[in-house]
């Protein structure tokens, strides 16, 4: 029986599909990556060049935190694609002004597990040194706020003076309000203490008891109801603003559509309800942009107004060069 052999043309073509499958079978055993990029990004407002910085993540039960209906807030994360335990990211603000360099919360340091207590090396794969910065605004005490201040005890900014409300200090900071406080929140006021010692021990933490402007170019804004002190704050160069808000929003899944949705964290939810209304509304109102600390990275963004809720625009993504 005569055999058929394709001419030249067609075997060179059967061979590459031939290989081309080899190839593809490869490819798919590949293993899986688990490189992460690093966690910053950057955005100016005006002159000034604001890098959010990832201190990481961490699955909290919002089901459970959240005081809402379970069910309600199990629906509201379902329609987010968001799952229970809900994955929820720590974000801080690293603001050049040109002159000086500011940075906003430190993330949690060892205070939480290996998910967080990144912001160091982001902050150094971002193009800058912990001894570059000048001056450190802390939005209130919590321990994923200030947790990255101290490591082993040891000032981690060393160049750094440390600004917070008087009134988030004289709580987290006094050994009474401690042994009062539900025991659930002793760690609070451990974490507080620790990151804090040294800092004052060095004559480098300033506090203040009132509004106004901290360093030049960015002013505090009381936003009590979280801590007693806690405190969003104001960035604003040639005419454009940043506010960062700290913890007024947690989830934004729930709490844009259902504003009165508190949080077991807050010190006083009712306090709180209005803090994040009074401060949503003015920055509704004059259109400027926000930065939050647990909205997904980089938590930068626009909030409007949309009858008794709010809505959520992510700014949109840039890289300059």
């Amino acid at each position: 029986m005569r055999q058929f052999f394709p001419p030249a043309a067609l075997r060179r073509t059967l061979l590459a599909a031939v290989c081309g499958l080899t190839l593809l079978q490869a490819h798919a055993a590949a293993p899986l990556s688990t490189i992460v990029t690093p966690g910053y990004a950057r955005v100016m407002v005006g002159d000034f060049e604001v890098t959010p910085l990832s201190d990481g993540t961490a699955d909290l039960p919002m089901v459970d935190l959240l005081q809402n209906d379970k069910a309600a807030t199990q629906a509201a994360l379902a329609k987010a694609h968001l799952g229970t335990p809900t994955t929820t990211s720590t974000n801080a603000f690293l603001v050049n002004t040109g002159k000086r360099l500011v940075l906003v919360d430190t993330g949690s340091g060892a205070l939480f597990g290996p998910t967080l207590g990144k912001l160091v090396s982001n902050l150094k794969a971002s193009g800058y040194q912990p001894e570059q910065v000048d001056d450190i605004l802390i939005t209130h005490f919590h321990p994923d706020h200030v947790g990255g201040l101290a490591a082993n005890g040891q000032i981690v900014f060393p160049n750094a003076v440390v600004h917070a409300d008087q009134r988030d200090a004289d709580y987290w900071l006094d050994a009474a309000n401690k042994a009062k406080a539900p025991k659930d929140f002793a760690g609070f006021f451990d974490g507080a203490e620790v990151s804090l010692r040294a800092y004052i021990k060095a004559g480098k933490f300033q506090p203040f008891d009132h509004n106004g402007e901290v360093v030049p170019g960015i002013s505090s804004y009381s936003s009590y109801g979280h801590t007693a002190g806690h405190t969003s704050y104001v960035v604003e160069s040639k005419g454009k603003k940043l506010v960062i808000l700290g913890d007024l929003i947690h989830v934004g899944a729930v709490q844009f559509d259902k504003p009165s949705v508190t949080i077991a964290f807050d010190s006083d939810g009712k306090q709180a309800y209005a803090a994040r209304t009074a401060v949503f509304g003015k920055i509704a109102k004059e259109d400027d942009l926000v930065a939050a600390a647990h909205l997904q990275f980089p938590g930068i963004g626009y909030i409007r107004a949309n009858g008794k809720s709010w809505t959520w625009t992510p700014a949109n993504y840039t890289v300059r060069p």
